[in-house]
């Protein structure tokens, strides 16, 4: 398998928090529907894997045609298996012809992809900037969230019992943080946190 793997998250050390597979994949404008339906099989066989929890996709935007595609795995042993089974080989060598450079792939514990540099340039940020962009992000999760699920509870008495509604919230807002907003926000402000 063609590709760059590199570890800066130190996973080897942190198997237990799960393990983040980022891939990155350029793809010419002309192969893009190729591309996204090979996307789409390569996500259903990677879901049958044991250990695994999602996937988030950023696609490109603007002029810039990279994929970025995050796999989620309850520990780095699974996500290993994963990248190295032979149905992800075969997959690759699909589409191997239409990506204009090698698959760059890292491996990352915890959160510890949110704050991954773009760029080998790139600083690692600061622990206070890594602090404040996470607290903004679940800030407000923690106050509407709650709100939208009350709703819910009135119908479902049951779901607002205590622990109960705790976990279905607190569940809501980690997915919420993990695959919709933190890697939008990370990517938004980018140029001061890697700075």
């Amino acid at each position: 398998m063609n590709q760059s793997n590199d570890n800066n998250g130190d996973s080897s050390s942190h198997g237990n928090q799960g393990a983040s597979i980022i891939i990155r994949h350029q793809v010419s404008p002309d192969d893009r529907n190729r591309y996204e339906t090979w996307l789409r099989q390569i996500i259903t066989t990677a879901a049958r894997f044991p250990g695994h929890q999602g996937v988030h996709i950023l696609r490109p935007v603007g002029t810039d045609q990279t994929f970025e595609i995050a796999v989620r795995f309850s520990s780095q042993e699974q996500a290993q298996n994963w990248l190295d089974s032979d149905q992800r080989r075969e997959l690759i060598a699909d589409i191997r012809p239409i990506l204009a450079q090698t698959e760059h792939i890292e491996i990352h514990s915890g959160i510890d992809f949110w704050f991954t540099p773009p760029t080998a340039q790139s600083k690692q940020p600061t622990r206070w900037k890594q602090w404040l962009v996470t607290t903004s992000v679940i800030w407000p999760l923690t106050m509407l969230v709650p709100l939208a699920f009350q709703p819910l509870f009135r119908q479902v008495p049951v779901l607002s019992a205590w622990g109960i509604s705790h976990g279905l919230i607190a569940a809501t807002i980690v997915g919420l943080v993990v695959y919709v907003i933190m890697p939008r926000v990370v990517r938004l402000v980018a140029g001061w946190l890697f700075r």
